[in-house]
């Protein structure tokens, strides 16, 4: 596809982060209060954040967090010039973070009755309906090992329920945090989830125990981390995403989970200086994290768009009149996914195909898992909830937990992050390139469909709506180096 259009995530999360105006100039005289409002003000590369704090004072603003790891404050301030008044010496560049998240898409979760759920003593009573795992040979890599507990799995995502009884043994508590409005708090309730329960969801396709109740994870032996980073409207902003990779990477995490990407711009663009701040404060933060030895796995987002061949972008800003951007090169990006260094995960539904939704590239996706595919029974014209990857739930509104089905690359990026904890388990001592490569040579290649790949021709909106065209060899852009394998990566 030439043209990148925003289309409903399924029952994946798109959890948004907003990229913002950066504005350079000299002192400005003080204006009157306005809206409190968050900054991102990041100093010059490798140089401390000493002046630039102090610019932030001198311009009616007052530091909120400070990262002096990668030279980035998080401020606040009600003056309406404050980002004029902040810029110079000591301040690299600004970036407003106000009114740029997106509300989180959840779509519809089809929740399993209690009935169906009741405990086993001798084995998972709802992995009959885990295809998934049976795909890439979970049963077969769980002889081997069911991972390690100081392997810890950060899950930046909207928190996990800490009382579900698939996953309240496999929390690290005392590694646990919000990092809402890029602050920290580690309060028990802080990360727990408010309005939605896709962390949990993604959790629980991690690393759910196998204790004779609901469903197993890809790695019940390792622990996740809840690092909270969507707010309770839904959003997620730049500050709490450049706090949870820290807060991953300063906290002796060896993997992150990201199923989001960053809005409001779908692909950010390091040549635009309306969004190079927030683009360069993330990136800091993913080379740090980096640097301490944490892979960070990431989806590929549920646009169906060449991610290799970008032309146009019709959708962005999504949080304002979007504006027709024509002729963009690889110099934008669709953040974290596309990160250097980062696994960018596609999915695949129950037959292994590319699912109807999945974006791809060829040299852009790493490795495919398993999302769900509702759709590819019936050519697109009714769902099939059951194709949809089965885990573990948190109801918003009764505040209870459950089971149920989502589908989308946020549902395939935990499969590959859990092969990747169940590969650290067996193989410890991996740096994250090595344990980055490992993944993708024990992946199952699977080649391109010949021609215009259309599965989904009776879909609503129009039976050309999902076209893809697959591109490479062994290698390619549906499904990278292949599916991931649990048993060859721990053999």
């Amino acid at each position: 596809m030439n043209n990148l259009r925003r289309k409903t995530l399924a029952a994946a999360s798109a959890v948004t982060l907003g990229a913002g105006l950066a504005v350079t100039g000299g002192l400005a005289p003080a204006a009157a209060a306005g809206p409190e409002t968050s900054y991102l003000v990041l100093a010059p590369q490798g140089a401390t954040t000493g002046k630039a704090a102090a610019r932030v004072a001198a311009a009616d603003g007052t530091v909120v967090a400070a990262y002096d790891q990668i030279g980035v404050l998080v401020a606040r301030s009600t003056n309406p010039d404050f980002a004029a008044r902040v810029a110079g010496a000591g301040v690299e560049s600004v970036a407003s973070t106000a009114g740029l998240g997106t509300a989180l898409d959840e779509g519809e979760t089809v929740e399993v009755s209690a009935a169906q759920a009741a405990g086993d003593p001798t084995k998972e009573p709802l992995y009959g309906q885990q295809w998934d795992m049976d795909m890439i040979h979970v049963p077969q890599a769980h002889a081997v090992t069911t991972g390690r507990p100081d392997v810890v799995v950060g899950v930046l995502d909207s928190g996990i329920s800490s009382t579900h009884p698939d996953l309240a043994t496999q929390i690290a508590k005392d590694k646990s945090t919000s990092c809402v409005g890029g602050v920290t708090d580690t309060t028990e309730a802080a990360w727990n989830p408010t309005n939605s329960d896709h962390g949990t969801h993604v959790a629980g396709t991690i690393a759910a125990a196998i204790n004779g109740v609901g469903v197993t994870g890809v790695a019940p032996g390792v622990k996740v981390a809840a690092v909270k980073v969507v707010n309770d409207d839904g959003y997620i902003f730049p500050e709490a995403a450049v706090c949870g990779f820290l807060w991953a990477a300063d906290h002796g995490m060896r993997l992150t989970n990201n199923s989001y990407y960053i809005d409001p711009w779908e692909l950010n663009c390091r040549n635009d200086a309306r969004q190079r701040p927030v683009w360069q404060a993330v990136q800091r933060a993913i080379r740090y994290s980096q640097s301490k030895g944490v892979l960070n796995v990431a989806s590929a987002g549920n646009s169906n768009y060449d991610l290799a061949h970008k032309i146009t972008d019709t959708g962005s800003p999504n949080n304002g009149t979007p504006e027709e951007r024509e002729n963009l090169t690889n110099a934008c990006l669709d953040l974290p996914a596309e990160a250097p260094g980062v696994v960018t995960v596609a999915a695949v539904g129950p037959t292994g195909a590319k699912s109807y939704y999945s974006s791809y590239g060829q040299g852009v996706i790493d490795v495919t898992a398993p999302g769900g595919d509702t759709r590819f029974r019936t050519q697109g014209a009714r769902s099939t909830s059951t194709d949809g990857i089965l885990s573990t739930t948190f109801n918003t509104v009764t505040r209870t937990n459950g089971w149920g089905y989502k589908q989308g690359t946020s549902m395939s990026g935990p499969h590959a992050t859990g092969v990747a904890a169940l590969a650290l388990s067996a193989h410890p001592g991996m740096t994250p390139g090595q344990l980055s490569s490992f993944l993708e040579r024990t992946a199952t290649a699977q080649p391109c469909p010949a021609g215009v790949y259309n599965p989904v021709p009776l879909i609503p909106t129009g039976p050309n709506a999902y076209d893809a065209t697959c591109s490479g060899g062994a290698r390619n852009g549906f499904y990278g180096a292949g599916v991931v394998d649990a048993y060859t990566a721990v053999k």
